[in-house]
């Protein structure tokens, strides 16, 4: 929200508030308060008629500083609030006194403030200043209307560029923009977003989480070019400045407070297919989508039952339509036994006035009310539809049971949709504040989810497709970029988007692959499908147009089967990535910053980036095949072809259907699946006659490369090492595990040469390169 008009104006209807200067400060227990004055205090008689900001700065993590001012402190605190989870081996920050400055320092990173100047907080980590609360950083603002705002601004230093604050469309790099945290269903193509973070980080070394479920408004670098500011309509704002100094370390550090992601099942890796939404389907038309992809040579993983597997206008009552589905029990019986098929199934959190558990939600009291006591209703999406109170712990387990139900006919996941349209004027069952419930509502609905399939399918077998997401709903993976058009251009959007979560703290990330309005062009199509199975997470879905590739072209067929199976062979190398994810917050798509922050061309890069740590995917944004991208610096590889490139520098290329840029970068050891199995299926033993590529190694450098289990645990390790011409490669299984066939391809000038094999039990291996 702008509150000024131009550089010394105030907006009309707006009183400014500001912290002037140290008015006292009180030391205690690793942290220390700041009383700020809004007037510089010659005299004891400024005192009297004028505000006092109180500032409290601790420390809840280590290289982590947290800042919260307050200006009234009576409002009774009602939640919900984004819980920090405690790591029970780090001690409070330490404050120093030099003179007249206070110092609080948590590892590399410390706050400093002179208490005898003018206001001003600088955080400080290896000698620089980061950035800085200046003289209009820390204070508030009283509207006409009676709204009260609190409000902080952050300095940005020349070429420091903001990133994140969730799945974001607009342009990649935030800087000029207004953006407002608040939950909408908005599609891919506006400024809206279903996926609303209060965190950012920039290219100089840190991140801001402000710690505020609600309705964050952000100016960035717009209302005052050399600021951040981040506003709420509250008495208090509190936020932490998050010290890497990598992107990665700011990533680790956000995560390890606010929930790491889960590792989802190495079948969600595989090719889901869906029904899509509107259209026709039944029995037979599922049976012809799953057969016609198995003679075609497909392997698909889910197969996903859309919206309509339930009666029109009664969702959710979670029960099959009687008149589509006859037999659900038996059709999903037939689908993962006969077909070795997961189920995925749509569901809301709304329930329609014509479903049957619309009564007895309300009976019950499981239905949000208005300040009179009525249900809360509207006809907007479902006729009549209420929404489910899930502060209620009484129904929540309702909920949770009518899933426990599906999961008991065979059902294995949920597609939680939704979450976004959560209205304000209403009353929740534990008293929580409406405002900062809309957007919260999302996390306990999850949550909710997330929390039945653990318990009934186990740890490291839960696994959701959800749309919605708040700060520390990354622990409930997987989300996907939500409706999109079927268009190049909407295609860079979902990009954008997922790159923009990805530095929010999400680990795993998926969109429609065609598109999910209208019907792709067969160009579209293809080219989607490569981008879609060098994702961490592939579906084919849409609108109003089924999703199967032999109705695009014979070409859209080889071109998902030939990206399906390559997606297979990877899955050694995607499913350590996802292990990154859970262990450290790193996504597995990566904006190229993540990877080479000191590189400034990779800085606004955002039709690009990194699959895992090792792998550059550029996809194929146009009809004819042309691409423009960046090519970091050194020998890259192309996985596909064995071409060798040069970097740095950009590149215009032209790609058939076949192909795309698909880049393995210098020194990297990327583990490919055996092609056989991989043609069966996303699961299988990644271990066995495993073909380990190598690329371009760097003299007298040693790479491991860890070879994971189903359960995220190391299988196998492989450490590659060059010494002159001689290349080797020893291996280690994990203790009582059996080391079973595998071998070596080196990448060259001509190509990948010839693999040199070793035969189960072989610990090491030695390959010559051509140079």
């Amino acid at each position: 929200m702008k509150f000024t008009d131009g550089y010394w104006l105030t907006r009309e209807g707006v009183k400014l508030s500001y912290a002037t200067e140290v008015g006292d400060a009180v030391v205690a227990d690793g942290r220390f308060t700041l009383y700020a004055p809004v007037r510089h205090v010659e005299r004891r008689g400024h005192t009297l008629n004028s505000a006092l900001v109180t500032v409290e700065c601790s420390s809840p993590a280590e290289g982590v500083i947290s800042v919260r001012s307050t200006h009234h402190a009576g409002a009774v605190e009602r939640g919900p609030e984004f819980a920090l989870l405690p790591d029970p081996a780090y001690s409070p920050g330490k404050v120093n006194r030099d003179g007249s400055v206070l110092e609080l320092s948590s590892g590399s990173l410390a706050l400093r403030v002179d208490t005898e100047g003018p206001w001003r907080l600088d955080f400080v980590a290896d000698g620089k200043v980061l950035t800085s609360a200046e003289k209009r950083g820390t204070g508030f603002a009283v509207t006409d209307d009676g709204r009260h705002h609190a409000l902080g601004q952050l300095s940005l230093g020349i070429g420091e560029l903001v990133y994140g604050l969730g799945e974001r469309f607009t342009p990649f790099t935030k800087n000029g923009q207004t953006v407002d945290i608040w939950q909408a269903d908005g599609g891919t193509a506006s400024e809206q977003a279903y996926k609303n973070i209060p965190f950012y980080l920039t290219n100089r070394g840190y991140g801001v989480f402000v710690r505020h479920p609600g309705k964050v408004s952000y100016e960035i670098a717009s209302e005052s070019v050399g600021q951040v500011q981040f506003s709420v309509a509250d008495q208090s704002i509190e936020y932490l400045v998050i010290h890497g100094p990598t992107p990665k370390e700011i990533l680790d550090r956000f995560t390890a407070l606010t929930g790491r992601p889960a590792l989802p099942p190495a079948w969600s890796f595989g090719l889901w297919l869906s029904t899509s939404f509107t259209t026709d389907y039944d029995e037979a038309t599922v049976n012809r989508f799953v057969s016609g992809m198995a003679e075609r040579e497909i392997p698909l993983s889910v197969f996903h039952f859309d919206c309509f597997w339930m009666k029109e206008y009664q969702w959710c009552d979670f029960t099959w339509d009687p008149d589509v589905f006859p037999d659900p029990e038996g059709m999903l019986r037939r689908l993962k036994d006969d077909r070795g098929l997961r189920i995925c199934v749509w569901i809301n959190p709304y329930i329609g006035q014509k479903s049957p558990l619309f009564a007895e939600a309300k009976a019950l009291g499981h239905l949000v009310r208005k300040a009179n006591g009525d249900v809360w209703q509207w006809d907007l999406w479902q006729a009549g539809m209420g929404l489910v109170d899930f502060t209620s712990p009484a129904a929540r387990t309702w909920y949770q049971d009518k899933l426990r139900t599906l999961l008991g006919q065979g059902v294995d996941c949920f597609k939680t949709d939704f979450g976004e349209r959560i209205p304000t004027d209403v009353v929740w069952h534990d008293g929580s504040d409406p405002q900062r419930m809309h957007n919260y509502y999302t996390q306990l609905y999850n949550e909710a989810v997330f929390e039945v399939l653990t318990e009934a399918r186990g740890e490291g077998e839960a696994v959701l497709f959800a749309r919605s997401a708040t700060a520390g709903g990354q622990q409930f993976p997987v989300h996907w970029g939500g409706d999109c058009e079927s268009t190049f251009t909407a295609m860079a959007e979902s990009l954008r988007g997922g790159l923009s979560l990805g530095l929010s703290g999400f680990g795993f990330w998926s969109h429609d692959i065609g598109g999910f309005e209208g019907t792709p062009t067969p160009e579209v199509f293809k080219r989607w499908v490569q981008f879609g199975l060098l994702s961490s997470h592939s579906r084919l879905h849409g609108s109003n147009s089924y999703r199967v590739p032999w109705d695009y072209d014979e070409e859209a067929v080889t071109v998902t089967r030939d990206f399906t199976r390559l997606k297979h062979r990877l899955m050694p190398y995607l499913f350590e990535a996802g292990v990154r994810a859970r262990q450290h917050g790193t996504p597995v798509m990566r904006a190229m910053v993540l990877e080479f922050p000191h590189d400034p061309a990779t800085h606004t890069l955002d039709r690009q980036y990194m699959l895992g740590g090792d792998l550059l995917v550029a996809p194929v944004l146009s009809a004819g095949g042309e691409v423009e991208y960046y090519v970091p610096a050194g020998t890259w590889t192309h996985l596909l072809s064995g071409e060798q490139i040069q970097g740095p520098g950009w590149r215009r290329d032209h790609f058939g259907f076949d192909s795309l840029p698909l880049l393995a970068r210098p020194g990297s050891v990327i583990p490919l699946g055996d092609a056989e199995r991989a043609a069966e299926g996303v699961e299988y033993d990644w271990a066995d006659g495993v073909t380990l590529r190598v690329h371009a190694p760097a003299d007298g450098v040693e790479t491991v490369t860890a070879l994971p289990a189903p359960d995220g645990s190391t299988a196998v390790t492989f450490r590659t090492r060059r010494d002159g011409d001689a290349v080797t490669v020893t291996a280690e299984a994990a203790r009582g595990a059996a080391l079973g066939p595998w071998q070596v391809q080196l990448a060259g000038p001509d190509g990948y040469a010839a693999p040199v094999a070793a035969g189960a039990g072989t610990a090491s291996l030695t390959v010559r390169t051509a140079g």
